[in-house]
């Protein structure tokens, strides 16, 4: 499969084009420099910039699965901002097949409450914008899927052992709800493989 990764050197992105790569995939990450990339192995790197749609659908058309997993901060407006990226996609992709990783904020709780509504005051801005591009692009005819981290992803150990769940926030015996970057990869990486979320959300956690 051909996959085509937006932000596949970020954090989350990085540990998503290795897991791919660790499954004999072809991965293509995107960069405003491309020149600038280092080489790598099994991965090809092309030039797409979010103000720049064309140049994200000349990728996409170019793809079997388009991976999001970009932070678009720019403005310092974090709602705009994210709002802004999910206007960019639905628009770049069409019907391009559309994997993006989401917030945490974007969930609820068992009662039906938003989890952006308690997200730290730091990040909520961001949770609430990303919580608002889902609802766009779940009303869009794109052809998606939504996958959100628990509320705490951090770099940590490949595992290959979580839970998969909906929109209702999961957590453990300790209120934590938490998951490795790595694993996170691996769930995301088996819903590109084996779609079982076509047009929904869902997320991973411990």
């Amino acid at each position: 499969m051909k996959i085509f990764v937006l932000g596949g050197t970020g954090m989350i992105g990085s540990r998503i084009v290795n897991e791919a790569l660790s499954r004999g995939h072809e991965v293509v990450i995107s960069s405003r420099t491309p020149d600038s990339v280092a080489a790598r192995e099994g991965v090809s790197v092309v030039y797409a910039d979010l103000s720049d749609p064309a140049s994200i659908t000349a990728a996409a058309d170019a793809a079997d699965v388009t991976i999001a997993a970009v932070a678009p901060r720019s403005s310092g407006n974090g709602t705009a901002d994210f709002i802004a990226y999910g206007d960019t996609l639905i628009g770049a992709l069409g019907q391009n097949r559309l994997v993006l990783v989401g917030g945490a904020g974007s969930l609820n709780f068992p009662d039906g409450s938003p989890v952006a509504d308690v997200v730290p005051e730091a990040y909520r801005a961001e949770a609430l914008g990303m919580r608002v591009a889902y609802e766009n692009i779940a009303a869009s005819d794109l052809n998606y899927t939504v996958m959100t981290p628990a509320a705490l992803i951090q770099p940590g150990e490949r595992t290959g052992r979580f839970r998969i769940g909906g929109r209702v926030l999961m957590t453990d015996a300790e209120g934590n709800s938490q998951i490795s970057a790595e694993d996170y990869a691996i769930a995301l990486l088996d819903e590109v493989e084996t779609p079982k979320h076509p047009r929904g959300i869902f997320h991973a956690a411990y």
